[in-house]
């Protein structure tokens, strides 16, 4: 059957509508996103073997778009649409974590916020992440983008980033695209000069991670710093 041959308040965008997203199943959110279905099979009965062959949504949303749009009744479009879907609540929850996370107490809780913002990113960024007193994050900011030589990313920049939040300790954090999550001469020279200032201004620099695909580094843990 055809979803629009359902009665009205049983297709997944009515009922969405009508009872909220709670009412859906899980094959009826993707339907949603879907849209339609294909030659024997309805669009709820294309998300439900979706499902099925992925196993559960997790493994579900970590697929790429030539796996995705290679699953009968799912071509380019729809697989796009997904991975849309998918990135966009990735997102959403790392927002989340880092606006309402608990206390920070160590690398790994930084690294959970902020990898799905940069793990696909194909320029190399640098950020600055403010900490409040119970070293909870208040804001972060990007200061450098293309590259993290001394010479673009100044002492400057990162401080002031600091004094306009009112915060006392910062946590210093950029990608490679690259891949590989090991620091360069020049994020260790670097680092070092940033930690340097950091104790002229009373400002301390907790540490500095390296976030490459769904791996990091930590400075401190390193003891680089």
């Amino acid at each position: 059957m055809k979803v629009k041959e359902l009665p009205l308040d049983d297709r997944p965008r009515e009922k969405l509508i009508l009872r909220g997203v709670q009412s859906l199943s899980n094959a009826e959110l993707i339907a949603i996103l879907l849209r339609t279905g294909t030659k024997g099979q309805s669009v709820i009965e294309v998300a439900q073997n979706l499902i099925n062959k992925y196993n559960d949504l997790n493994f579900l949303t970590s697929q790429t778009h030539d796996a995705l749009k290679s699953f009968h009744g799912i071509g380019k479009d729809k697989a796009a649409t997904l991975l849309a879907a998918f990135e966009l609540s990735r997102r959403v929850d790392s927002e989340k974590k880092w606006k309402f996370s608990n206390k920070i107490t160590s690398p790994g809780d930084v690294a959970e916020i902020f990898i799905p913002m940069l793990r696909d990113e194909l320029k190399e960024m640098f950020f600055v992440i403010c900490l409040s007193s119970s070293n909870k994050i208040i804001k972060y900011e990007k200061v450098s983008e293309g590259s993290l030589s001394s010479s673009v990313v100044h002492p400057r920049e990162v401080f002031k980033v600091a004094i306009e939040s009112s915060s006392a300790n910062i946590i210093l954090l950029h990608n490679h695209p690259s891949g590989n999550s090991e620091p360069s001469n020049e994020d260790i020279s670097l680092t070092r000069k940033l930690v340097e200032a950091g104790k002229l201004l009373e400002i301390q620099v907790f540490d500095h991670l390296i976030i490459a695909g769904n791996s990091y580094t930590s400075l401190v843990e390193k003891r680089v710093i």
